[in-house]
């Protein structure tokens, strides 16, 4: 993917959603891929007029990029229905025949639709390490950079989040065959850490976290070791962990550390800005308010949590008590920023029986309350300098279909209403990463080379 490292760009927005509201003509004034100049009411005959509405970029904070090939390969019913157990041993089977080239070409396609879905960077959670049989590849970061060269050729900024795994549940109970491409010990983990900082450190679009899998995953003493080496990597480097996703998780985490998984985090490591909780589906309120508190954001991926069955996120308690949140599309059953906040709130819908309630301001646009609420979060689970048009800003923009139906007439948090709640397929038109357009009129710009790597990926797959 070229960038765009040349002469200063200039682009006029007819209308805008900047951090104090909507701003009407406004000039974005780019260098060296960051937004040094927002300007509204302005005029620059010079500038390149954008045919829509301009957004900031969404994050998309939690993927398995690997995932997006089983979509729809897992809805056969069991005699008394399904469950995310049964979902888990189909996955393993699946990531039986992966290949570190399967693993890129699936990212690739799967980054391509994320651009032209909205989204201009991904949290990639990969665990995915070893070959088919449980050894590691001779780079222990094979498929790791796999996931890298695939962000790299989309154009999508990536924060590539490597999971340490070491156990099948609890009180260090062993790895079923099906885990056997995810273990680490702690020493091994740490290794593979180094190589992708070193392989990272200076690209303009991707950085380092880390991701311990989930309490059931890493025990007490290793859950430490990988926060000692987050702090090691910097004092803002991402930490991100899957949490209390299922009733029977919660249940073994009480009973081998004696209390709930977010309370135990928040008692025995500490919570605060860095730490993405993934899910936390299954709290008290108490966590809940724990959880806001500690400024730490809630992963939230609605359209995979209503596909495996998970359950409710407490949305409403978190958000009157002014926590932080992003959204992730998880397994990838969906790719579309718009239609994850409006499931996320349509949740909440059939789990109190009232409408609007993801909106603490009595008359307030709880469309546009939920998207600048997941750029916020979604940029804070990355950290990266993304999720808002303002100076210093990667130049991550979203430009709208101006002509779209559902956006007729609505000017404004209407939009955004529209954009989330209206029928609106395919309204995101351009995409601009970092000061490089990546998607224009829909498409992005190597979408034909992606898709046919991905059909013959499958077809080797599925054969």
């Amino acid at each position: 993917m070229v960038r765009n490292a040349g002469a200063p760009i200039s682009l006029l927005a007819p209308t805008a959603l900047l951090p104090h509201g909507w701003a009407n003509e406004v000039l974005l004034q780019i260098e060296a891929g960051t937004l040094v100049s927002v300007s509204p009411n302005a005029k620059d005959p010079k500038a390149q007029r954008l045919s829509g509405p301009v957004l900031p970029g969404m994050a998309n904070l939690h993927s398995h990029a690997f995932q997006r090939a089983m979509a729809g390969l897992t809805e056969s019913a069991g005699p008394q229905g399904d469950s995310f157990w049964a979902w888990r041993e189909l996955m393993y089977h699946f990531l039986d025949r992966l290949s570190p080239e399967h693993i890129e070409s699936i990212a690739r396609w799967l980054y391509t639709e994320m651009l032209e879905a909205g989204y201009t960077s991904v949290a990639e959670f990969h665990y995915l390490h070893h070959d088919p049989r449980g050894e590691p590849y001779t780079n222990p970061a094979e498929t790791a950079l796999a996931i890298a060269r695939a962000a790299e050729q989309t154009g999508i900024a990536l924060t590539l989040l490597p999971v340490l795994y070491c156990h099948g549940n609890f009180a260090d109970a062993p790895p079923n065959p099906g885990q056997k491409r995810f273990l680490h010990d702690v020493d091994s983990f740490a290794r593979l850490c180094e190589v992708l900082d070193t392989e990272l450190r200076d690209h303009p679009l991707q950085r380092l976290g880390v991701a311990p899998h989930s309490l059931r995953a890493v025990a007490p003493k290793e859950l430490r070791s990988v926060i000692a080496l987050a702090d090691a990597f910097g004092a803002d480097t991402p930490i991100h962990i899957h949490v209390a996703e299922q009733v029977r998780e919660v249940e073994d985490c009480v009973h081998a550390l004696g209390t709930t998984p977010i309370q135990w985090l928040a008692n025995s490591v500490g919570l605060d800005a860095r730490w993405c909780l993934v899910h936390a589906t299954h709290t008290t309120e108490t966590e809940i308010a724990l959880l806001a508190q500690s400024g730490a954001v809630a992963g939230l991926c609605p359209s995979t949590e209503g596909d495996l069955g998970d359950g409710f996120f407490r949305g409403v308690s978190f958000l009157k008590a002014q926590g932080r949140f992003g959204i992730g599309g998880d397994s990838h059953a969906l790719v579309d920023p718009f239609m994850e906040l409006r499931l996320f709130e349509y949740g909440q819908r059939l789990l109190h029986q009232r409408r609007n309630l993801l909106s603490s301001v009595p008359g307030a646009s709880v469309g546009a309350g939920l998207f600048r609420a997941a750029l916020s979060g979604g940029a804070q689970a990355l950290a990266q300098p993304i999720g808002r048009l303002a100076p210093g800003a990667r130049a991550d923009l979203v430009v709208l279909d101006g002509n779209a139906p559902a956006l007729a007439a609505r000017v404004g948090d209407a939009l955004l209403d529209a954009a989330i709640f209206a029928p609106a397929p395919r309204l995101v038109m351009d995409v601009m990463v970092g000061g490089s357009w990546v998607v224009r009129k829909g498409r992005h710009e190597r979408r034909e080379n992606a898709l046919q790597a991905y059909c013959q990926t499958l077809a080797e797959l599925l054969a």
